[in-house]
């Protein structure tokens, strides 16, 4: 596992870097303003500088270790920066309230990809109309606890 104990760099735009660090100093009991009441913080190690990167994500959860998230960047039309970082380092640690944990990544499709997105949309309807909002297919990732 790659050590997250790396450099933080917080998001170059601040809405993120924010919610990031409202996160980090309530434990995550107060609402985003932009991913809602149920949310986490995915850490990524950055594809080229190797840094540690946190993004506020909807919380999906399976009840059993695992979360999806998914790089929906609202329907836009190119993929949020934490999907190139998983991709090139497909581990991930992951705060949810108090818990910090570390996680292998892997990316869904087929009917597990389906099993979570409708889990996601649940959470977050807005899943479906960002994915019509965009011409490329949103990807959707699992964490899998480690250890």
């Amino acid at each position: 596992m790659p050590a997250f104990d790396a450099l933080y760099e917080p998001s170059p735009w601040a809405p993120i870097a924010e919610e990031v660090e409202l996160y980090e100093r309530t434990g995550g009991a107060e609402p985003s303003a932009l991913v809602g009441e149920r949310w986490i913080i995915l850490w990524t190690l950055g594809a080229r500088s190797g840094k540690v990167r946190k993004t506020p994500l909807v919380r999906i959860a399976d009840g059993d270790g695992r979360y999806a998230v998914i790089g929906s960047m609202g329907g836009a039309p190119t993929h949020p920066q934490w999907v190139h970082n998983v991709r090139a380092n497909a581990v991930a640690r992951l705060q949810d309230g108090e818990a910090l944990g570390d996680y292998s990544v892997r990316e869904a499709v087929g009917d597990e990809k389906a099993s979570w997105w409708a889990r996601a949309t649940e959470v977050w309807p807005e899943y479906d109309a960002y994915q019509a909002a965009t011409d490329r297919d949103i990807p959707l990732f699992v964490l899998d606890p480690v250890g």
